[in-house]
């Protein structure tokens, strides 16, 4: 994997809180704005979602997803300075012994999440990723494998 594109996929996902999960619900797709982070190897992505939502059901029923963050502000200089990433990779719920760390690590990003991630609804997931695709300066697209 080139270096660069590899710094460039790890600046992009940790410049931001959010990100767009995509599902598949009824052979539709089905689209999430969730807070996440990732591992410093760029294999993961780490989630919440709560068990009534259709996103927990949809990952349980299908655990392939696509995950999109992007460094968009909105003005027309996105065109050529946003920078898109998109992960595909299988989502799993994360249980016991891996669940700790994970959590400890998604509250230090996101602090303002502990009552919601503490709730006995909530779950954590994790994306185990296969391939980044990245779309720079409009229309430069580049991809990797994990």
């Amino acid at each position: 994997m080139n270096r660069e594109l590899k710094k460039l996929v790890g600046r992009t996902l940790k410049s931001q809180n959010l990100g767009v999960l995509a599902t598949l619900e009824d052979n539709n797709p089905y689209e999430s704005l969730v807070a996440f982070i990732s591992s410093e190897d760029l294999k993961y992505i780490v989630f919440t979602t709560a068990v009534y939502t259709r996103k927990y059901a949809n990952l349980k029923n299908h655990p392939p997803v696509s995950f999109l963050v992007d460094t968009r502000s909105n003005s027309a200089r996105d065109f050529h300075e946003c920078v898109v990433v998109t992960a595909l990779g299988n989502a799993r719920e994360i249980v016991r012994d891996e669940r700790d760390e994970n959590l400890r690590l998604y509250l230090k990003r996101h602090p303002y999440l502990e009552e919601f991630v503490r709730s006995p609804s909530t779950r954590l997931f994790r994306i185990r990723v296969k391939k980044y695709i990245v779309v720079s300066e409009f229309q430069n697209v580049s991809e990797f494998n994990i």
